[in-house]
């Protein structure tokens, strides 16, 4: 057997290839149009005109359809190994999968909304999938911690928790420097007042966005341990 075909490995598979291919096809679509520098934009400007908005938006939902999967399994599977061994908070585990769902609502928020036409509905959305995403990865490295030996490696753990760090001290240079982000187009001049501040602001922000996508590599070798079946039962 084909070791993506074990389990439900698949699913983080297919969710890294999928919003990695979304952030690199809307960023060379919209270089190849001029509608973007060269020198990190940030991942909105990349799909804020037509045609790559339409791409960006139609890849982005895809994404966060397959991370709520993604996020649905991960709980269940915490779920199953802390009824066995009584080893995970439940509450833990449901708090982390309710910020992963609003983080995902994010994500489709951002992705309808774009940021030149509804700017406000944008910029919430993005706070939610930022703010939502890190708390997320933060408490499932906590809960990796509370189900070792149980649950991954030492080495997966402390993985985790690296990622988790990278992506919360990103965080607060991305959040804090767009706020001296004066000019709202998609060219920018280095001789811009605020050109600092934008790029420090876009690169944390693309340090955010592929701390998530390695975090759930992750979640590669766990789900090659476990299967999800559907139930049917009728009403009498």
């Amino acid at each position: 057997m084909f070791w993506f075909k074990q389990g439900l490995c698949f699913l983080p598979v297919f969710l890294v290839i999928w919003s990695s291919s979304t952030f690199i096809i809307s960023y060379l679509i919209a270089l190849f149009r001029h509608d973007v520098d060269i020198i990190f934009p940030y991942i909105s400007d990349t799909g804020a005109n037509p045609p790559e908005s339409c791409i960006f938006g139609l890849m982005t939902f895809i994404s966060a359809c397959a991370g709520i999967a993604t996020i649905y399994a991960r709980y269940k599977y915490v779920e199953k190994l802390s009824g066995d061994t009584r080893v995970v908070n439940p509450c833990l585990n449901k708090t982390a999968f309710v910020l992963g769902i609003f983080s995902c609502l994010g994500m489709c928020i951002v992705a309808t909304f774009q940021e030149t036409a509804v700017t406000e509905v944008h910029d919430v959305g993005a706070l939610m999938f930022f703010v939502s995403g890190i708390l997320y990865i933060i408490l499932q490295s906590v809960i990796s911690y509370q189900a070792y030996p149980f649950g991954s490696s030492m080495s997966v753990c402390r993985v985790r928790s690296g990622i988790a760090t990278i992506a919360f001290l990103a965080f607060f240079p991305t959040f804090i420097c767009a706020f001296f982000v004066t000019q709202t187009t998609l060219h920018r001049q280095k001789d811009d007042k605020d050109y600092p501040f934008h790029l420090a602001s876009a690169v944390c922000e693309w340090i955010v966005a592929f701390s998530f996508i390695c975090y759930f590599l992750t979640y590669i070798d766990d789900f090659k341990l476990f299967t999800l079946r559907v139930k049917t039962e009728f009403q009498e």
